[in-house]
């Protein structure tokens, strides 16, 4: 048994040494099968890529063939572009002639003899009441906006610099009486307070207000010590009066405009930035017929007054102050420009001038403007004033009248509004009580976080956020309570970019030259319908909550939908700054401006929206989903679309695949045009619907898409 086991546990060398060698054998054999195995799996490969590279240069050969066919039929489509801007000169032509022939009053803002006119006359009235004032206010204001809207939405060919400096200067000049009218008004009252008269207090409490203006006007006619917190019960504002001002003659105002026109110029006239370089001078009768026209309906307002507006002294000092800076965007010359076989290449397209520049590139060279080292002071570019403007002064009472017998006696002086000097000198700071103040937040705008307070520094002519303090916001009662070291005109600020980057966005057609536009962003959902040459808010929804109900269901052109929802809080629209501000997916604006364009031809038939893939295709093309839509209520099914303004193509992979490729869809093709690529695809009746689209609905998508960014802020 010993002798069994011991044989068991130990082979003698001579029979380890076969097993060896059949052990060699079979692994130089599997290695042999190993390398053959590759080898051939390598030639597969190469065969099957070289037979992929053949078929795609055949498809490439293929859509070079027809390019030149394929942008002909787009450029006719295009045309639609052309009869667009057609008709809105002639709109404007139409618009000035009724105005003329309505003689209804009303001056006409652009002539500078009857804006002078009217301006003069105002000035000169001494009717004070405070109702006529604001109704004159709301005619002002009305100018204001007209002269603001011409800025923003008149092509830079029907527009010249003198013609944009004489219109800043209008509007300077309105807002700086419609100012003075107000303090006139305030002074008027104060007069009268003991008409005014609180039965409680015995002081002068009085909230005037239509949908332009509050006025929040409390005077301390019995001085007494004990009334110092002060409630406007119908506004729900309030202030608590230092004990110093107890005692004093002494009124406290605040006005509430729902406006502002207080922040500089440039920020309440701003336009859509333009996605490229204008062409320059030698360029401008080539590109006539160059398909980017349209954009110029955007323009920018090539103007920025380093002054902005005023604050209580009203001066004239303003319009004198207008220095017109040339919009960056609009150099010809530039370090970054294209090489010509580029140009060539890319210009065979829609005769684009050969100065198309990245913008994002762009902007970044043209940043010579100083960068802002005091914190204190606001970066008008990253926070934008929200609900108007709040002025809250301590104002002289006018002399007190003396009853004598039947005989009512006054002093009269001449001064005008008069400020309170607060804090007075000869208290010492330790002694000084700040003011609080409480102001009720207007429902007419949202505000997604907690609003920044700043005060106007009208020495440095910007927004301060120093001299405010303690500042408690309540959301639920929609408030917000703070402390000021002296009175102030205060805003109340939100940051401009917190809806962007868009988590997705949709376009789809709801019926004949009709479609909605829904933007989701971290904050709110944000549906717009098109019509027509109109627009209109349908909803904004946070939260599972309809808001800012005022606004939705009116139809306005894309400029005015723009003003509207950005002055509510709703900011959708890139600013050519915003980049700095907001991670951006950035793309060549050939593409985008192309994809822009050929998405709104096709916006009668199709649905096009956000893909995940659109962030990893790279700055060269633009990935978007689109389905054939033709009733409101079918399912969508999606396809994946490439364009990168000269090469679409439809791409294998789904929205829902595990890695990006580049893959054609099987039988399908290359074309020339987003346009030939789904034509494809499509039924007879969507490309009828295409084909009969109307130009106007096609212009305000165009506007729509190209004041959104979808492709680049999502």
């Amino acid at each position: 048994a010993n002798i069994k086991s011991a044989g068991k546990k130990k082979l003698s060398k001579a029979e380890q040494l076969p097993l060896q060698k059949e052990e060699e054998e079979r692994r130089l054999k599997e290695e042999e099968e190993a390398r053959l195995q590759a080898q051939q799996e390598e030639a597969e490969r190469l065969e099957k890529e070289r037979i992929e590279q053949e078929q795609r240069e055949e498809l490439e050969a293929k859509d070079q063939e027809r390019r030149e066919s394929e942008l002909a039929e787009l450029h006719s489509l295009e045309q639609k572009f052309f009869s667009a801007e057609q008709w809105k000169t002639d709109y404007r032509a139409h618009a000035k002639w009724e105005h003329y022939l309505n003689c209804d009053g009303n001056p006409d803002p652009t002539v500078l003899w009857e804006i002078n006119t009217f301006i003069s006359l105002w000035r000169e009235d001494q009717n004070k009441d405070i109702q006529l004032v604001m109704e004159k206010g709301e005619q002002v204001l009305n100018l204001i906006e007209k002269l603001q809207y011409l800025l923003l939405d008149t092509p830079p060919n029907e527009i010249t610099e003198k013609e944009t400096v004489q219109y800043q200067e209008s509007i300077l000049e309105l807002q700086n009486l419609l100012h003075q009218k107000y303090n006139g008004a305030t002074q008027h009252l104060l007069k009268t307070a003991d008409m005014y008269e609180d039965s409680d207090t015995g002081n002068m409490q009085v909230v005037i207000k239509d949908k332009n203006v509050t006025f929040c006007i409390w005077a301390n006619l019995k001085k007494k010590t004990r009334f110092k917190n002060i409630v406007f019960c119908d506004v729900q504002h309030g202030f608590d009066l230092p004990k110093s001002l107890a005692v004093s003659r002494v009124a406290v105002r605040i006005l509430h405009t729902h406006y502002d026109h207080v922040s500089p110029l440039w920020l309440q006239c701003q336009s859509v930035p333009k996605l490229e370089v204008l062409e320059s001078k030698e360029l401008t009768q080539h590109s006539k017929d160059n398909v980017e026209e349209p954009e110029e309906e955007e323009k920018k307002a090539t103007e920025e007054p380093s002054m902005p507006a005023e604050e209580e002294a009203c001066s004239d000092g303003r319009k004198n102050a207008i220095s017109c800076k040339e919009n960056s965007n609009s150099t010809a010359d530039d370090p970054n420009e294209t090489t010509e076989e580029e140009t060539e290449k890319k210009s065979e397209i829609l005769d684009i001038p050969s100065q198309v520049q990245d913008p994002l590139m762009q902007e970044e060279i043209n940043e010579e403007e100083e960068v802002i080292t005091d914190e204190n002071i606001v970066d008008l570019q990253q926070f934008v004033p929200v609900g108007g403007v709040y002025h809250i002064d301590a104002l002289q009472l006018p002399p007190e009248v003396k009853q004598i017998k039947d005989w009512s006696m006054v002093e009269l002086l001449d001064v005008g509004l008069e400020a309170y000097p607060y804090p007075l000198e000869e208290v010492e700071d330790a002694t000084l009580t700040p003011l609080r103040i409480t102001l009720r937040l207007s429902d007419s705008v949202i505000y997604f976080e907690d609003p920044v307070i700043a005060r106007w520094d009208p020495a440095g002519q910007q927004w301060r956020t120093d001299g405010i303090s303690n500042i408690t916001y309540e959301t639920q009662e929609k408030s917000v309570a703070f402390e000021m070291d002296a009175f102030y005109t205060v805003t109340l600020l939100q940051r401009a970019h917190l809806n962007m980057p868009y988590q997705a966005w949709e376009l789809q057609p709801t019926g004949m030259d009709e479609a909605l536009l829904t933007v989701t962003t971290l904050f709110a959902m944000i549906r717009i319908q098109i019509k027509g040459n109109q627009c209109m808010l349908s909803s904004v929804v946070v939260e599972e909550k309809d808001v800012l109900s005022h606004i939705t269901g009116k139809w306005l052109s894309p400029v005015h939908l723009r003003a509207v929802l950005k002055k509510a809080g709703v900011n959708i629209f890139p600013e050519e700054y915003s980049h700095k501000y907001v991670s951006v997916n950035k793309k060549d604006p050939l593409a985008e401006v192309r994809a822009y364009q050929q998405m709104a031809l096709l916006a009668s038939a199709f649905a096009f929206a956000w893909s995940k893939w659109n962030v990893e295709a790279g700055q060269e093309q633009v990935v978007v989903k689109v389905s054939e839509h033709l009733k409101a209520d079918s399912v969508k099914e999606w396809s994946l679309y490439m364009f990168n303004g000269q090469k679409a193509q439809k791409l294998k992979i789904t929205e829902t695949s595990e890695a990006f490729s580049e893959e054609l869809e099987q039988s399908s093709e290359f074309h020339s045009t987003l346009y030939h690529m789904l034509k494809d695809f499509a039924s007879k009746e969507a490309i009828d619907k295409v084909e009969t689209a109307g130009f106007l609905f096609i212009d305000v998508v165009y506007q729509l898409l190209l004041a959104t960014r979808v492709l680049t802020y999502s």
